[in-house]
């Protein structure tokens, strides 16, 4: 039975990829990278969203976070990581927040994402209050940890999102204010959504954050 999540299924155009010279190789990534940005831009509306929920939020004194396991919380946390030294703005004004913590970072911690009570708590931990929004990144559309920290935000009154790459579950989107779903395709290696998905959701990040501090004045 196929995997019902658009980003586990097979690529029928690398189906023979182990049998690829390196430039052909090249020419297959590079193809496939390419729709990336349309997809993105289907979204537009979306992300104008969220831009105008971020500008809002840090107006009123809140601050965003990102919550996401693997690839996903590892592009949070880069994102976030890149604010302070763009804009010159706090370090606690965006935050990204990874199933397993700071050691996720440099390696894989198989579990972490289905740990369902490790983002409610990881959320609480870092004393996200009902000024805030939480902004769930989740490829797939269905991690655990990223599910359970939404329901979580929602319920202390934060304003929500979800940025992933496949339609997310009914559950999900019942979680988030905001749903960005960009459809990248099944990956060019099965399941390897640090890809596609990853490139569309540095990008979905990039617009979010960019827009937002646009939006403050902090370009001219």
């Amino acid at each position: 039975m196929q995997d019902p999540r658009i980003t586990e299924q097979r690529n029928p155009r690398s189906a023979d990829i182990d049998l690829a010279s390196p430039e052909e190789i090249v020419d297959l990534l590079n193809a496939e990278d390419r729709t990336v940005p349309d997809a993105v831009a289907s979204q537009r509306q979306q992300i104008a969203r969220a831009i105008t929920v971020v500008e809002e939020t840090f107006r009123e004194g809140g601050r965003l976070f990102y919550v996401g396991a693997g690839t996903s919380g590892r592009l949070g946390v880069l994102d976030a990581a890149e604010i302070p030294p763009t804009f010159g703005a706090s370090p606690e004004l965006v935050q990204g927040i990874i199933a397993g913590g700071a050691a996720a970072l440099t390696r894989s911690l198989e579990g972490a994402e289905d740990r369902p009570l490790g983002g409610p708590e990881d959320l609480a931990a870092a004393g996200v209050r009902d000024s805030d929004f939480v902004i769930g990144i989740a490829a797939s559309g269905t991690t655990p940890y990223v599910l359970q920290a939404l329901k979580h935000a929602k319920k202390i009154g934060a304003k929500t999102a979800i940025v992933a790459c496949t339609p997310p579950t009914a559950e999900t989107l019942a979680a988030a204010d905001i749903a960005i779903v960009v459809i990248t395709g099944p990956e060019v290696v099965t399941g390897s959504t640090r890809m596609k998905a990853g490139t569309a959701t540095k990008l979905v990040l990039n617009a979010i954050t960019t827009g937002a501090m646009i939006r403050l004045g902090k370009t001219y």
